[in-house]
């Protein structure tokens, strides 16, 4: 199926002064003996963090790590995976809450209510800056000013976790955390006990990050940077094995000018994956064909619907609670709707047949995976057999995808399309034409207030009322409203009995579908 990446080289040369990270194995174990990553700081500072770590290593030897902006999805869940594993964990935040709050207090993790200089630490080894933080929170500050040590939370993957291991990297606009998902759930069902780190919570595993002993990471690649000290995409710290391009397509407008530099980041990620790796392309995509054209240097196999695939799916069934397809020949069920999870699927199941997976194993996954909360997750249904859904998309071609996924699960139902105009690049007039396009497919149509409209001048900023001409003269139901409370009014008096109501946006939207459920 393909080789095994060494679990590590000798005499490695590292950034902060490693020796030798010499690795034996025994049975189904794995022993590190890592010389010690010296850091040179000022006498506040004295560090000495070991080097990569077995999980089984004695827990008083790990190193407290504090981890800025904690309560952020990702930074949460890598943080409570670091603790789980024995690492000493802390961190703070500017706003302490509910569900994080609770989740990391569970994992005994010391929470910090705000960012203030006096929070930085002697028993600190090392500073977590996640990539909201910039230049002017006061602990960046100090920690700059102090020379402390500090990592963004990719590099501190990389120099922790993913050294020596099989790292299965999923990258793309759209699908990233489906796939996986998916795939981190059938290692997991087939025994093999995979870390990784996901940007959702899949609703077979209890948490989006946990590390283990098991050869196999699986990292959802994210293209977007890493800390405001390094601007590059986090996947390229990943040390891809297997690289999954599901697709490629412009968003976030804050940090890509354009098209062209999107897959630059991309290239950056392809050029990484090893000979004895693979990347896994969607063959039915031009702009992932040019990259790896460009950057390629590994064995490829392309998978999708057209004849150039060399994984072509086939005889695709859609039906209300499931879809039925065939790849290279082998039959597959999975219990989700559309052909975005057809084709994430697909990536995922080629994945798992290189690292050796068996058709039967992963079909044994596939039925009983329970999907991901916030990816097309019913909240409820109401006395009135209205349901409400929770969808995270929000780039125009997600928000199709969903819809359209969702007609075959809910045909002859009438479907309304709630968005929030919340993400960097959707706030934005990039896809002032694509988005009506896109909310078309709903049966009607309700677009909140544009988020934080006021940090963008006018003539950047997307324009919701030209956004209800182009949706009104297609002949689709189209309301905007200025907030929550608005948007709930205007449902309850214009929803009927059986509706199905999709909410599309990647923030909390102001609990709306409670109150959807409440009201209606």
């Amino acid at each position: 199926m393909g080789g095994r990446v060494p679990a590590a080289r000798a005499n490695q040369a590292g950034h902060w002064g490693r020796g030798s990270n010499r690795v034996s194995r025994g049975g189904s174990g794995r022993e590190r003996h890592c010389d010690p990553l010296i850091f040179v700081v000022n006498k506040r500072f004295p560090v000495i963090l070991p080097g990569p770590f077995a999980m089984s290593d004695p827990v008083d030897k790990k190193a407290c790590l504090y981890f800025m902006g904690i309560c952020g999805t990702a930074m949460g869940s890598v943080a409570a995976a670091f603790r789980d594993a024995g690492y000493r964990v802390m961190g703070s935040d500017a706003h302490v809450y509910d569900p994080m709050k609770s989740f990391l207090e569970s994992r005994g993790i010391e929470i910090l209510n705000g960012y203030d200089p006096g929070n930085l630490s002697e028993k600190v080894d090392l500073y977590v800056i996640g990539n909201a933080q910039s230049r002017g929170n006061p602990e960046v500050e100090a920690v700059l000013r102090e020379k402390a040590p500090y990592v963004s939370l990719p590099e501190l993957l990389r120099r922790e976790i993913l050294q020596g291991k099989r790292n299965f990297v999923v990258s793309g606009t759209h699908g990233k955390t489906t796939t996986s998902s998916l795939l981190a759930w059938i290692f997991e069902s087939a025994g093999a006990d995979p870390g990784y780190v996901i940007g959702g919570i899949p609703g077979n595993l209890d948490q989006g990050a946990r590390f283990t002993d098991s050869d196999f990471v699986i990292l959802e690649g994210d293209e977007y940077d890493s800390a405001f000290f390094d601007k590059r995409s986090k996947f390229i710290q990943y040390l891809p094995e297997v690289a999954i391009v599901n697709n490629m397509e412009f968003d976030h407008a804050d940090i890509f000018d354009d098209l062209a530099a999107v897959k630059r980041t991309f290239g950056h990620m392809v050029r990484l994956v090893p000979e004895n790796g693979l990347v896994l392309l969607n063959g039915d995509d031009a702009n992932c064909e040019e990259v790896f054209a460009a950057e390629g240097h590994s064995p490829v196999k392309r998978v999708g619907f057209g004849e150039n695939c060399d994984a072509r799916i086939e005889d695709v069934v859609y039906h209300q609670e499931s879809t039925t397809f065939r790849l290279e020949g082998e039959a597959y069920e999975i219990p989700l709707n559309g052909e975005f999870n057809v084709r994430n699927a697909a990536m995922a199941i080629s994945a798992a047949r290189f690292g050796d997976l068996s058709p039967d194993q992963i079909r044994e996954a596939l039925l009983q995976f329970s999907g991901i909360k916030r990816r097309q997750e019913v909240r409820g249904v109401t006395a009135r057999g209205i349901t409400v859904i929770d969808d995270f998309a929000h780039h125009p071609t997600a928000i199709r995808q969903a819809i359209q996924g969702l007609r075959s699960k809910y045909p002859g139902s009438r479907m309304w399309g709630v968005f929030e105009p919340r993400s960097n690049t959707t706030r934005r007039n990039v896809f002032q034409e694509a988005l009506p396009a896109a909310l078309a497919e709903a049966d009607a149509v309700c677009i909140a207030a544009v988020a934080r409209a006021d940090q963008l001048d006018e003539d950047e900023r997307l324009d919701p009322d030209q956004l209800m001409e182009t949706l009104r003269a297609s002949g689709k139901p189209a309301y905007y409203e200025p907030d929550v409370d608005a948007i709930i009014g205007r449902l309850g008096a214009e929803a009927e009995d059986g509706d199905v109501i999709v909410v599309l946006s990647n923030g909390g939207f102001g609990n709306i579908h409670e109150r959807l459920l409440e009201i209606l």
